[in-house]
């Protein structure tokens, strides 16, 4: 038996648990932009975010979505088996578009395989007429929907210097918005930025557990040649934690989450190409399997300090009676 199962809760678990077996997602790259990168809030964008929007992966934006689906849908069933899909809006910020434009997307990614259609974006880039046209949306089609997104950090004084655009506030705003729905919401963090401590680290748990959200990506940072932050790095501005530090850190940060929110990765990829610092020159499963063994060896799990909410200051008084 995989003993992480028992010590945080996984996310290929919750999805075969939800759907009866496997699901696997199908990565949409849009021709879209973001507006930290337009002029609508900055044109530096963040200071770590190099031009392929963290979808470094993906499949040419100038391939209509349809065929993205069908291209990766084929190659994931051949190795995999798959039956069942999630469509994946990943690239950028999928929702800053105009409305009428973002529900054609949306229709044209429908289909009979696909039964949850997950969208990656800013906090500071919904409303509700794009939470009320999803709403609708999945009620016709019963195709489900899943919210990401970004925060990296609960710290605006780390967001400021990120130059991320939007604070803590935007974060909060919008993942209220989307909780009003019955959509699974996600969000982003970042636990090893070099302006953000350990505290900072249990603050981010406490905040996402407070608030419900249903479940989180983890990242470690990576630098890019060319970007402000590489340029930070190069210059000796900055320093990065070693690997040991940020296993401890994802650890703590488990400890504090709310047993109940899925955790959907606890270290992503990240390009090699042009880059400065990526995941300590290790590959991000070793990473993985070496929190893993350090949560057994610990004796640790996902929601062991889970005790601040509902009131804990008074709690002593119902034992006392």
């Amino acid at each position: 038996m995989n003993t992480a199962k028992k010590r945080y809760n996984l996310y290929s678990q919750y999805l075969k648990n939800k759907y009866g077996q496997k699901v696997y997602k199908l990565p949409i790259n849009l021709t879209t932009t973001c507006p930290n990168r337009d002029g609508t809030l900055s044109v530096d964008g963040c200071i770590f975010c190099d031009e392929s929007g963290s979808g470094f992966e993906n499949l040419p934006n100038i391939m209509p979505v349809e065929e993205q689906i069908s291209r990766n849908k084929e190659y994931i069933r051949k190795h995999y088996g798959a039956k069942k899909f999630i469509a994946y809006f990943q690239t950028y910020t999928n929702t800053y578009m105009p409305v009428n434009k973002f529900k054609e997307y949306i229709s044209r990614v429908c289909q009979e395989d696909i039964v949850e259609i997950a969208i990656s974006t800013r906090p500071d880039c919904i409303d509700e007429i794009y939470m009320d046209f999803l709403e609708e949306f999945s009620e016709k089609s019963g195709v489900n929907i899943s919210i990401e997104l970004g925060l990296q950090t609960v710290n605006y004084h780390t967001l400021k210097k990120i130059n991320r655009g939007h604070t803590l506030a935007e974060f909060i705003d919008g993942a209220l918005m989307v909780k009003k729905r019955d959509f699974h919401l996600c969000a982003h963090l970042i636990l090893n930025l070099p302006w953000d401590d350990c505290d900072d680290v249990v603050e981010n748990a406490k905040i996402l557990s407070a608030l419900g959200i249903d479940s989180v990506k983890l990242h470690s940072l990576y630098i890019i040649k060319g970007t402000p932050l590489g340029e930070m790095y190069q210059e000796g501005k900055i320093k990065i934690i070693t690997m040991d530090e940020y296993i401890d850190r994802v650890i703590t940060f488990l400890e504090y989450l709310d047993p109940g929110i899925v955790i959907q990765r606890l270290i992503g990829r990240a390009p090699e190409k042009h880059a400065l610092f990526v995941n300590w020159g290790t590959s991000w499963w070793k990473i993985r399997d070496r929190i893993e063994e350090e949560m057994e060896t610990r004796d640790t799990y996902q929601g062991k300090r889970f005790n601040y909410l509902n009131g804990r200051a008074i709690k002593g008084f119902y034992q006392s009676q």
